[in-house]
């Protein structure tokens, strides 16, 4: 069967960095770097991205590259004789379902506030007003539940025409919309009379906020933005890899990948900073940053509804970007495995999801008596942590070890398919860093996740 291409290079970096570029960028980058004070943070995440997130970026795309396939059959493909790297690829699939299970909800919510905002929903309303409605929508699982099928059905939709015509057609046009948004929202926030000391918070570092706030978790938690930013690990990269030619070195484009998705985080907080300080607010308000904090800025300004509704059209747009990327990534891991046609694949998998997001939703009503990771808990907080703190950290690795050791795919494999092409080429003075450091400090992160999550006390967090 004849593999489908890319028709353009642009179209396979917009959406590679779609899929990269979801709410982790958004949402969880401003308010972390609000919670380490700033700037310096900034500087550590973005050291944690060139010597972690891009490494193992460019063996996933290695690998998708040279086996043709997605993660159903690129271990197979590769692997040597006997050996049982394949296996991997439940896991990638579990993890990308598992992935569907929140993030559709989610998208979901940015749905309902791309409608409020833009029918007024929020105007007239003080600060209390604004949280009834955030908790308001929590506690309604119809309307959720329907947001979250509008999202589920729409990109499957998009992912039926194929991956040139509905894939990478869509997912360019809201790519450049979001960077165009982007770029609008961040000039108007500059002109906000609190965007001098926003700016100073965000962009000039001041070390001693850092080890306020525990200098160790803030190196763990910049590994861990670098780390789960680019959605490495569950092969949802590697997908984009198998659909890409040979005319361009891997290296190259997977750091045109990161610098866009840090582009757009970094912007993110240039909109978001000049706006906390201006209006008064905590920018380590944490998740409710979004969805309270911010509509009472809009509400607060000068044509605030168009800014508003603008800003959750971006936010759904980046939600969105991701969602196809990784049903895509789940279409072809059945196309590949079982031969089927990218219909049944839809129409499985669309109903599939439909049932699976359920129970995320009903996690914060009905059910929100099942608190899985202890007081408070909540059945989204259960599929996050299998996915950010399990999944992705142990795929990673598989991926590290599989391009570097003899046992796998092998370093020479591995080298000689990344540096095929024009471009940046994959050094090999760095291949002691990649076998034994890395993989390492990969393991650190995954322990560490257990650790903060379960033992808190241990790190004083």
């Amino acid at each position: 069967m004849h593999r489908e291409k890319f028709s353009s290079r642009l179209g396979f970096l917009l959406i590679s960095a779609g899929c990269a570029i979801g709410l982790g960028n958004v949402w969880r980058f401003p308010f972390i770097t609000g919670k380490y004070g700033g700037a310096a943070f900034v500087l550590l995440y973005l050291v944690f991205l060139a010597i972690l997130g891009l490494p193992i970026m460019v063996m996933e795309f290695s690998v998708g590259r040279a086996s043709q396939k997605s993660s159903a059959l690129s271990f197979d493909t590769l692997e040597p004789k006997g050996s049982k790297w394949h296996l991997h690829k439940y896991t990638s699939l579990a993890g990308n379902y598992l992935l569907m299970m929140f993030y559709t909800p989610i998208a979901g919510w940015m749905l309902i506030y791309c409608w409020k905002m833009l029918s007024g929903a929020f105007t007239g309303l003080d600060a209390a007003g604004v949280e009834a409605v955030y908790s308001g929508m929590l506690s309604d699982p119809l309307s959720m539940t329907i947001a979250m099928a509008v999202v589920v059905v729409g990109c499957f939709a998009i992912c039926s025409f194929g991956l040139q015509k509905g894939v990478e057609k869509i997912t360019k046009v809201m790519m450049i919309c979001l960077l165009a948004i982007m770029a609008v929202l961040a000039i108007h926030s500059l002109t906000l009379s609190g965007a001098k000391e926003g700016l100073r918070f965000y962009l000039f570092p001041d070390f001693s906020k850092l080890s306020g706030s525990g200098f160790m978790d803030a190196i763990f938690d910049a590994m861990g933005q670098a780390f789960f930013t680019l959605s490495i690990g569950m092969g949802s990269i590697a997908i984009f890899g198998s659909y890409i030619d040979k005319k361009r070195s891997l290296p190259g484009e997977a750091l045109r990948i990161t610098l866009l998705d840090t582009g757009v985080a970094l912007i993110a907080g240039l909109i978001i900073f000049p706006a906390c300080f201006t209006f008064g607010v905590n920018p380590d308000s944490g998740p409710n940053l979004i969805f309270v904090t911010l509509p009472n800025v809009f509400i607060s300004i000068p044509g605030g509804r168009i800014w508003g509704t603008l800003f959750f059209i971006f936010l759904l747009f980046a939600a969105l970007s991701t969602v196809i990327a990784v049903f895509e990534n789940i279409l072809a891991w059945w196309m590949d495995l079982k031969g089927w046609s990218r219909k049944k694949a839809v129409i499985i998998n669309g109903i599939l999801i439909l049932v699976l997001s359920v129970p995320c939703i009903l996690g914060f009503n009905v059910l929100s008596g099942v608190q899985p990771l202890g007081e408070g808990s909540t059945i989204m907080d259960l599929e996050d942590f299998i996915v950010s703190n399990n999944i992705l950290p142990l795929g990673s690795l598989v991926y590290l070890v599989f391009c570097t050791s003899r046992y796998g795919w092998g370093w020479k494999n591995f080298r000689k398919e990344a540096n095929t092409g024009e471009g940046l080429k994959f050094p090999n003075w760095i291949r002691v860093y990649v076998s034994y450091i890395l993989p390492i400090i990969v393991l650190a992160i995954f322990i560490q996740g257990y650790i903060a999550k379960f033992f808190p006390q241990l790190i004083g967090g």
